[in-house]
Order: C-alpha cells, then sequence, then structure tokens
C-alpha cells in the first residue's frame, strides 16, 4: 500500500510569534512539522506497519522545510520527501497549493492520503479537501479513529457536540487527522542518521505539468496586525444596586451585549 502524506512546516506553538507587514518575522523562530501533520504521518506509517506498503511525504516549500521534514516525517518511517519549490509558489493560496500537491501525489501513484485536519499557522482547513476534490476521492475529515484492510477503511469521526460518526469506504481516499488519533512517536539517534541519506526528490511546477498561471492566487492576505491589547479593567463602586445598575448600563451601552 502506497500511502501520500501531506506535510507542512509551522512555527513552533511555543514561538513567540511578531508581525511585520503582511507576514511575520521569522528570525530566531523554530519551525517544526505542523502538530496535525505528525498525527496523519503516525497513522501512514503504523498503516504500513499493519499492512504493509510505503509512506512518502510530500511538501511545498523552498529548502528550509527540508530539515523538519527529515526529523519529523523521515525519521519516524516516511521513505521519501518530495519537495515542490518554484517561484510562483511563494505567493500562492491555499487553491494553488493544493494543485502542486495533488499533480505530485497522482503522478506518484499513491493509493491514500492522510493530512493534519489543518495547520497551526494558516487554520485555514482547505488544503486537503481541495486535494480531495482535485484527485476525484472522498474526503474524511477531523478522523480520530482509522481502521484498514488495505482495500477498504473504516474511520471514526468527531463532529461536535460530543457526536462520534463512523464513515467506512473504499480506497482511495484522502483522511484529515486530528489529535486523539494516535500519538506520535519519536525518532530514535539511528533513525535520525539513517533519514540524512533518504531521498529528497525535488520538483518545480513544469515537473508536474503545471504552470505558474494554474497555481496564481485566488485570494491574497494583507493588514497583518497584532491583536487589540486589552483595555484596563474598571472597578465600580457605590451600593450593590447602584452597581448592577452601572453594569447593566456598560453592558448594554459600551459593551453592546445586551
Amino acid at each position: 500500500m502506497k500511502i501520500g502524506v501531506c506535510a507542512k512546516v509551522t512555527p513552533d506553538t511555543g514561538a513567540q510569534i511578531k508581525v511585520v507587514g503582511n507576514g511575520i518575522d521569522t528570525a530566531g523562530i523554530k519551525w517544526v512539522v505542523n502538530p496535525y501533520d505528525a498525527y496523519a504521518i503516525e497513522e501512514a506509517v503504523k498503516t504500513v506497519e499493519n499492512h504493509g506498503g510505503s509512506v512518502h511525504l510530500f511538501t511545498v516549500g523552498d529548502d528550509s522545510v527540508v530539515a523538519p521534514l527529515r526529523a519529523g516525517g523521515l525519521a519516524v518511517g516516511g521513505e521519501d520527501l518530495t519537495q515542490i519549490s518554484d517561484a510562483a509558489l511563494n505567493d500562492a493560496d491555499s487553491l494553488g497549493v493544493a494543485k502542486a500537491l495533488a499533480a505530485s501525489l497522482k503522478a506518484a501513484g499513491v493509493e491514500a492520503v492522510f493530512a493534519g485536519k489543518e495547520s497551526v499557522d494558516g487554520v485555514s482547513s482547505q488544503v486537503p479537501a481541495m486535494v480531495a476534490e482535485l484527485l476525484g476521492w472522498p474526503l474524511v475529515s477531523i478522523v480520530t479513529g482509522f481502521e484498514t484492510d488495505g482495500s477498504t477503511f473504516k474511520a471514526t469521526r468527531e463532529i461536535g457536540g460530543g457526536v462520534v460518526e463512523v464513515v467506512s469506504g473504499s480506497l482511495p481516499a484522502v483522511f484529515t487527522c486530528d489529535k486523539g488519533l494516535n500519538t506520535p512517536r519519536y525518532a530514535k539517534l539511528p533513525q535520525i542518521m539513517k533519514a540524512k541519506r533518504k531521498k529528497v526528490i525535488k520538483q518545480d511546477l513544469a515537473a508536474i505539468g503545471l504552470s505558474a498561471a494554474d497555481v496564481a492566487p485566488k485570494a491574497t492576505e494583507s493588514n497583518f496586525s497584532e491583536p487589540a491589547a486589552r483595555p484596563a479593567g474598571r472597578m465600580l463602586s457605590g451600593s450593590v444596586q447602584e452597581q448592577a445598575k452601572e453594569l447593566v448600563h456598560l453592558l448594554r451601552n459600551e459593551a453592546k451585549v445586551l
């Protein structure tokens, strides 16, 4: 069974983020495999351990993404990494990224795709769904339980309010993974050393049959800003009745929540 994993490199969740222009100041930031993608990698590796096959990682980005994906992906069971890197993808939106990933996945002949439910930086949850649509495969999102016999699958997903849904079907399909699906393993030193020798396949758009026009952004992001500073608290005085009256006035006329 040949499994593809879409993985992204994101800032460590403990990093101090500073907004600069239409992005963030990347100086001094530690970059890691997106935490939700780590669940996807682990589930793919577990599936291959149980049923045979291979795990192949796919990402969009420049050379800075390779080291984190070696440590967090190839060292824990990925066979190789396909890095799609092209100047035209620097400003790509979710659809442009999805087109590049889908084209590369299709060319590689994978039989299933795992991805995180979202990235912790963009938090759009768009790319895996778009990849599924472009491949013409079904999508099962927010997966917290997964079983397969190599040709069919049964996936458990939490849909809110404590409700759990069980979805079954046939492969190929795309699955997005949520916290609780598994516990990502840590790579041991011999695995980390071995990962340094694993193959990184670098592709530009031409290699996967796409052009710059194919991935031109339909939407752009602008006007990044940090959250407004929290206003100072206000102390109410007077009797309990006076404080209650003043509080209601403030909630109605200033906070406008009543």
